[in-house]
């Protein structure tokens, strides 16, 4: 039987050729890997001896023998493998050559092993007479490769970990740089708070006073008239430029107040807090203003995000005042109901992107962390040579 495989291998030889056949003979048991020819039956036509080396049988013992019912009954979990899906048998039934690195071979003592085998038609002629099957031992190669995807998995899973707790990390972070802006904001409503009541209140008495002073003294009578006219115009003096004093006073105290918690803001909105700020800011930089604002009957923000949106706008017409060395400013707010979208642009230097992204620009860190806070988001748009924009996209939500 062994010859007769050898002579369909090859079939231009003559099957008398005895040196032919102990040459390929040779050939075959050279090899390391395993190779073995079955018919039409699945009976083993010869093997080499690395084959059934691995399989743990000399070669004489499985020349005859069923090769499915011997090697490849069952899969790598010990379930039945019937010969109809085997694709060795179908390389011949079905003319479907194969190469599988997936299954197990079986060896004498019961135990599998894994290996890759292809599986091709063998011909004579244009009729098949079974099938010849190379195969390797590749135990070694997937418990490498099991090896390996294993520390993948775990460094995967690592990275994952990791993610999380930057992540975690990372929200903790906002929410605390959230938490601490509210603190920042009640504490300048408290202070503005108590400057109004306390000392705003204190300066207008002491003003008050000091004009009950003022007006006393001018109705004194004194016997000596030239001497009592002296000092009253002196005490009058005196008054005059203290009351001066408090009534500036007084209005840096409010201009204080106004820094520290605009009351526009609680009074009249967020809109009108806006309009107010634009105009404030134009005036005291002496530029031109070019003004949009299209809200209609949007409602207002809640207090938190009409805060930070009114910080943001803050923090954009600062950036023009002390970097764009601009002329002119044109600001659009548009509301429609679901987003909010402020835009501040000005014509002045500009900058390259990589200023709006350095460390040290705390500014733009502030603005677009405020804005992430509340799901919005800030872009940047800027040219040197031609002016910067300032977008500001806000959702409307009240959840």
């Amino acid at each position: 039987m062994h010859a007769e495989a050898l002579q369909l291998l090859n079939p231009p030889r003559p099957a008398s050729d005895p040196l032919w056949q102990h040459q390929l003979g040779l050939l075959l048991d050279s090899t390391g890997e395993g190779i073995f020819g079955v018919d039409l039956d699945g009976h083993c036509m010869f093997i080499n001896r690395a084959g059934a080396l691995m399989l743990g049988y000399e070669p004489a013992e499985v020349l005859g023998l069923n090769m499915h019912d011997l090697t490849h009954h069952s899969h790598a979990d010990g379930s039945p493998y019937p010969d109809t899906d085997c694709p060795i048998f179908n390389a011949f039934r079905q003319g479907l050559p194969c190469r599988i690195d997936t299954e197990v071979f079986w060896r004498r003592d019961s135990t599998p092993f894994a290996v890759e085998y292809s599986s091709h038609a063998i011909l004579d002629g244009a009729q098949v007479r079974g099938a010849v099957i190379t195969f390797v031992d590749i135990t070694e190669r997937k418990r490498a490769a099991d090896a390996l995807q294993k520390a993948k998995d775990e460094l995967e899973l690592r990275v994952a970990g990791r993610t999380r707790e930057l992540s975690v990390a990372l929200r903790q972070l906002r929410e605390l740089a959230a938490y601490s802006e509210a603190v920042r904001e009640e504490e300048r409503t408290r202070i503005a708070r108590e400057v109004h009541d306390e000392l705003g209140s204190l300066l207008v008495a002491l003003k008050m006073d000091v004009n009950w002073l003022d007006k006393r003294l001018s109705e004194q009578q004194s016997r000596d008239p030239v001497a009592a006219q002296a000092m009253r115009d002196r005490l009058r003096c005196k008054c005059q430029g203290m009351s001066q004093q408090i009534e500036n006073a007084v209005d840096n105290v409010g201009r204080i107040i106004t820094d520290l918690r605009p009351s526009i803001l609680d009074h009249q909105g967020l809109w009108a807090a806006l309009e107010w700020q634009a105009q404030e800011f134009v005036q005291s930089a002496e530029l031109g203003l070019d003004w949009h604002m299209q809200v209609g009957q949007t409602p207002e923000l809640p207090e938190p995000a009409a805060m930070a949106v009114f910080r943001i706008f803050q923090e954009m017409l600062s950036n023009v005042g002390r970097h764009a060395q601009a002329s002119r400013v044109a600001i659009r707010i548009v509301a429609d109901g679901e987003r909010l979208s402020v835009s501040v642009r000005d014509d002045g230097r500009g900058a390259p992107p990589e200023a709006f992204e350095a460390a040290t620009a705390y500014g733009v860190m502030g603005m677009r962390e405020r804005a992430r806070h509340f799901g919005g988001r800030l872009d940047i748009e800027s040219q040197i040579g031609r002016g910067s924009t300032f977008h500001l996209h806000m959702p409307l939500s009240h959840e």
